[in-house]
């Protein structure tokens, strides 16, 4: 255990009002102008905004609905800049790389680190990221896999960035406190190919309901939730709104869907699948795979273990420095991110039960870089029976023993976890046997 974990709690709602402005579509980004990539740009669409969740006959973009796709990106390359560059979304999945910044780690690695930039969304992101805009992101563990096998992009996942780190959270009066009462709702998450999408899918069907993707006024069977789509900020507001129903997206938007939208939590995602990656560390394959780049990778990944040890110690402080009230990495009172980073009380999160593993022993985030092939196969034969929009032919194409020896580079990361050797005691982390093997440990 973290030796800054707390259970204590304030039970008063902070009667601040939910303001789009801020929480929502209104805070202010630094969101680039992107040179995009054709692959990506029909295909990206994140679905259902605040804006079309108010036409009832909107519906859902697809992701990934595009057609045959030229290689002629995929051979693109540009000179190196041994500067990092790093794009962000707003959530605790970032923390890692935002500290190795801000603590001065990877200057202290001997690389130079330009000020993070903040993205609004998914899409954007991997848009900036596929133009190198940035050199160094994190992305939803299965987004890799569909720009590398569907859109024949080289990325390359070279680290997970953190575990857990995510939940389901409800309206405190939408009667939900159970899976299946998620029939007849509407549930929304922030991309199609993320693990809140398998997740919440892999649970709802082992309760008996069925995921569907339709426009928000269609008639839904008592046994159907409809899942859609929207930006991380979108989601408290649209919870508030009654828009939705739930969520399920990375902290601190569960922490903000808590306190600031009378959202409740369902079932914490760390304690369907034990120590599951959720974000993963993305570099361009170029910078991952050419040796004449190994000095500076093997800095980056230096960088980064030692950023995640650091939060994993200093849970408070750093949900301070991350927060508005500190270097405003992220658009949130610190007390928001405190919550994300360090309140995991079962006591508490009894009705709905949404901690039922508590020998897991796990945190409501936890931080340790390495990848376990173990989890890579078990993505990809989840996501083959995952609903998601667009044409997902290309998964039946793949194997998940491919795809963690194809799409993974290991190399770094482990003589980075092997120079910093606390990494096992993360509880994601067998502590007995070898370290870096595990199997995968999953209660629905």
């Amino acid at each position: 255990m973290s030796k800054n974990r707390t259970n204590r709690h304030n039970n008063k709602i902070v009667g601040e009002k939910l303001d789009y402005k801020k929480y929502g579509e209104g805070f202010e980004t630094s969101e680039p102008t992107i040179e995009c990539d054709s692959r990506f740009t029909k295909g990206l669409g994140t679905g259902i905004t605040r804006r079309t969740l108010l036409q009832a006959s909107a519906a859902v973009a697809g992701l990934g609905a595009m057609g045959p796709l030229s290689s002629a990106f995929a051979q693109k390359d540009k000179k190196f800049d041994p500067v990092v560059k790093i794009g962000y979304i707003p959530i605790t999945d970032a923390a890692a790389l935002l500290v190795a910044h801000e603590m001065g780690f990877f200057k202290d690695a001997g690389i130079e680190s330009a000020p993070p930039t903040l993205i609004r969304g998914w899409s954007p992101l991997v848009e900036a990221f596929s133009s190198h805009r940035f050199n160094l992101t994190h992305l939803l563990a299965p987004i890799p896999i569909w720009m590398r096998y569907n859109n024949n992009y080289p990325v390359k996942v070279t680290a997970w960035d953190h575990t857990n780190g995510s939940a389901m959270v409800v309206h405190k009066d939408s009667g939900i406190k159970s899976p299946k009462d998620l029939g007849g709702k509407q549930f929304a998450m922030p991309f199609w190919y993320s693990m809140h999408n398998i997740v919440s899918q892999m649970l709802l069907k082992e309760h008996g309901i069925k995921p569907v993707i339709r426009p928000q006024n269609a008639k839904l069977e008592p046994d159907e939730c409809n899942f859609l789509v929207l930006n991380p900020p979108d989601m408290p507001p649209a919870l508030a709104s009654r828009q939705i129903d739930g969520f399920c997206v990375a902290e601190p938007f569960c922490a903000m869907g808590e306190l600031r939208a009378q959202g409740e939590i369902l079932r914490f995602n760390g304690d369907i699948w034990k120590g599951h990656p959720c974000c993963v560390v993305a570099m361009h394959e170029q910078d991952a795979m050419d040796p004449d780049r190994a000095e500076w990778t093997q800095a980056v990944h230096d960088a980064i273990i030692r950023a995640q040890l650091y939060l994993g110690e200093n849970r408070k402080s750093m949900s301070q420095m991350l927060s508005r009230d500190g270097k405003k990495y992220m658009p949130f009172p610190a007390e928001i991110i405190e919550r994300a980073m360090m309140f995991y009380d079962p006591a508490y999160y009894k009705n709905p039960h949404a901690i039922q593993n508590v020998q897991w022993g796990q945190d409501r985030i936890n931080f340790q870089g390495w990848p376990y092939k173990s989890a890579t196969v078990r993505i990809v034969d989840e996501l083959k029976n995952t609903m998601v929009t667009g044409d997902n032919a290309f998964l039946e194409g793949i194997t998940g023993d491919h795809v963690a020896n194809d799409l993974f580079q290991y190399d770094y990361v482990r003589k980075s976890l092997e120079k910093y050797p606390d990494w096992k005691n993360d509880p994601s982390v067998p502590q007995t046997g070898n370290p870096f093997e595990r199997e995968e440990e999953i209660s629905l």
